[in-house]
């Protein structure tokens, strides 16, 4: 009679661990579907696939932040590193990302800050450098059409607002259209133009850019 018992027992631990498994090949509803609520699998599955992501905590408190990508519409996927590229005919190294794209797609800022400057020069073109709220870096975007309307120094930016519109200035070459993104790792006390170069594809991409 016990051995019985032991048999149905299993059998009863086995249609249950079947049950369990078809459950979590069942896929998940839609996010927002009227009427649905996540079963207990689905909750277990999305805490696993789910990872916190670095955020700006302020300035001066060593905060990471991720980059936004500075050019409307382009994934991060869609870029390359072409730091130290030979330009010029090798009279210099590329200090940046080429964020490729149409003319006048907007640009936008990729992290919040201050307009530090806007520059028109003979290599960056017209240009916006924005300083970080802990003033340890400087975002550089160069080769713009244009600003956006009503851009001025001192002007408060968040992340993704409206900074200028790709174009060919400087020395971009006539319809070479596209965005020159720059990071500087600067002392706060150093001016706009002061400064370390940093290869910004790695923070592009999705590293998290340290405060």
């Amino acid at each position: 009679m016990r051995r019985i018992g032991f048999v149905i027992l299993g059998l009863l631990v086995a249609v249950v661990g079947v049950w369990i498994g078809m459950l979590a090949l069942l896929p998940d509803a839609p996010a927002g579907s009227p009427g649905v609520t996540p079963g207990p699998l689905a909750r277990l599955r999305l805490a696993v696939r789910w990872q916190p992501q670095p955020v700006d905590i302020g300035a001066g408190r060593g905060g990471a932040i991720l980059l936004g990508m500075p050019v409307a519409g382009v994934a991060r996927s869609d870029i390359r590193d072409s730091w130290g590229d030979a330009r010029e005919d090798g009279a210099r190294e590329h200090h940046g990302t080429d964020v490729m794209a149409a003319a006048n797609t907007p640009v936008v800022a990729a992290a919040p800050g201050v307009v530090e400057k806007l520059w028109n020069s003979g290599a960056g073109g017209i240009t916006v450098y924005v300083r970080s709220p802990s003033r340890t870096w400087t975002h550089y975007y160069a080769h713009l059409a244009r600003y956006a309307p009503g851009l001025h120094e001192g002007q408060a930016i968040t992340n993704g607002q409206l900074l200028g519109f790709v174009g060919d200035t400087g020395n971009a070459g006539a319809g070479n259209y596209h965005l020159h993104f720059g990071l500087t790792r600067t002392d706060p006390a150093q001016h706009w133009y002061e400064g370390t170069d940093v290869d910004p594809f790695p923070y592009l991409a999705g590293k998290p850019l340290p405060g």
